[in-house]
């Protein structure tokens, strides 16, 4: 199933209260509730002015309704092609020498 980053531009998100981090939190929770199984929410960052999500689902057009009946913005989703990380650029080397 895809993954998906979505952008959330929300100013001063990095100054929001536990409570309200709490409550847009069960507000996500309770949409994906009613969305059904085929859409996950992994995790989001808050930073300064937006909230940058990742979410397995099978099209962005469920994420959008998501937002939409949560009430968020979703500025941007962008499906992941790939995944890198350190490990990456070891199987590289490794590979290369085989």
């Amino acid at each position: 199933m895809p993954k998906y980053i979505i952008e959330r531009e929300i100013p001063n998100a990095g100054a929001l209260s536990a409570a309200e981090l709490k409550a847009i939190s069960q507000k996500s929770c309770d949409v994906l509730k009613q969305l059904g199984p085929s859409i996950q929410w992994v995790q989001s960052y808050v930073t300064e002015d937006k909230i940058t999500c990742v979410y397995i689902a099978p099209n962005a057009e469920i994420i959008r309704e998501h937002a939409r009946r949560g009430g968020f913005p979703a500025d941007r989703i962008l499906e992941i092609a790939t995944i890198i990380d350190p490990a990456t650029a070891e199987w590289n080397e490794l590979a290369a020498t085989a």
